[in-house]
């Protein structure tokens, strides 16, 4: 779909600090971490790297937090509290026959939320098993999937997000204390009317439906939202569906070109419908199941294969496998972009294709 690398920064470049990618984008799919952290260091301009992003997360300019979905998002932090605010009431509501198989309710949450604010008074900023030795020795069991929730629901409610990295461990730390409490909250109408605008700006060519799909809103939310939005959008209709774009989509055109997109990246994640740029039969080699959306080659606007990293002392093998037979200059082109990965994480390339 022509525009979508564009408008989503990957193949024009309009911002050179990762928090304000990060707001343009409105939200980035995070569960893989080290795949998140490439999918913001390729949308850069200049000499991206990894200790750039790992920077940006630290000094909290990028926050992680349960989100969209239910799943890991990179946000900004001058919008995570009116995005929590508009997403957690559908979420909870969600998983609360899940809540409830987990022997999770209100009073449990209650109890748990104030534990977790105890730990991390005076700029704490704690590991996972950290926080799980907090809740045992008050008598709340963290035990199999019960961490996960408890965690989960106390970043929804927006009592804590991402802490700074301790080592290769993540941390969890108070998001009035990374982010100050400023300003006014946004009415439900203004949120809804604002997350449709970030989207379909960064996002488009995109339909309501891909909206929904990436915001997880109710149908019915997701197009009062677009309606709220239309008149910073242009519209187009291209085999009997409605696609919505930001109107600055024609003066910020630019070609595709080669690209290598981390697993979960949003060119493929944020769209309901992904056959216009991955054609049915390869849909398997990009998504096997479970949830999983693999590492994928751009060329052009379209995914054309796949590839996969074996990191070593000071390199990284590029494995690709290309869909169909490459030419040498596709092949050579490929390999530019696997040095370019390479040199974000401060490493040589090794270029192999199968």
């Amino acid at each position: 779909m022509k525009g979508r690398l564009t408008a989503q920064q990957i193949s024009r470049h309009d911002f050179d600090a990762p928090g304000e990618l990060v707001k343009w984008l409105g939200a980035v799919q995070a569960q893989d971490y080290a795949a998140a952290k490439w999918a913001v260091g390729l949308r850069l301009s200049g000499s991206s790297t990894d200790e750039l992003i790992e920077r940006a997360i630290d000094e909290g300019t990028i926050l992680r937090t349960h989100a969209l979905r239910w799943t890991w998002q990179f946000v900004s932090p001058v919008d995570i509290r009116w995005i929590l605010a508009l997403v957690a009431p559908r979420l909870v509501s969600r998983f609360g026959n899940r809540h409830r198989e987990l022997e999770l309710d209100a009073t449990t949450f209650r109890k748990s939320n104030a534990v977790i604010e105890k730990a991390l008074r005076n700029g704490q900023h704690l590991t996972r098993n950290e926080l799980a030795e907090r809740l045992t020795k008050a008598r709340i069991s963290p035990a199999g999937q019960r961490l996960a929730h408890i965690l989960g629901r106390a970043e929804l409610a927006g009592l804590i997000c991402s802490g700074a990295r301790r080592g290769k461990q993540s941390t969890y730390a108070l998001l009035d204390a990374r982010v100050p409490t400023i300003g006014k909250s946004l009415a439900r109408d203004e949120a809804l009317a604002k997350l449709a605008g970030l989207y379909f700006r960064s996002r488009g060519p995109a339909t309501v439906a891909d909206f929904a799909w990436w915001s997880g809103l109710a149908p019915a939310e997701a197009r009062d939202g677009l309606e709220a939005a239309k008149a910073r959008l242009v519209s187009e209709v291209v085999g009997g569906r409605t696609y919505y774009r930001g109107d600055r989509h024609d003066r910020r055109s630019t070609s595709g070109g080669v690209h290598l997109l981390p697993a979960f990246d949003e060119y493929l994640v944020a769209y309901r419908d992904r056959q216009t740029v991955l054609e049915s039969r390869y849909v398997k080699s990009i998504n096997a199941g479970g949830g999983m959306l693999g590492p994928s080659v751009v060329v052009g606007d379209r995914v054309v294969g796949t590839w996969r990293r074996e990191l070593g002392r000071s390199t990284v093998t590029v494995e690709i496998r290309m869909f169909e037979k490459a030419s040498a200059t596709k092949q050579s082109a490929v390999a530019t972009a696997a040095r370019r990965y390479a040199a974000f994480l401060g490493r040589k390339a090794e270029c192999r294709f199968y």
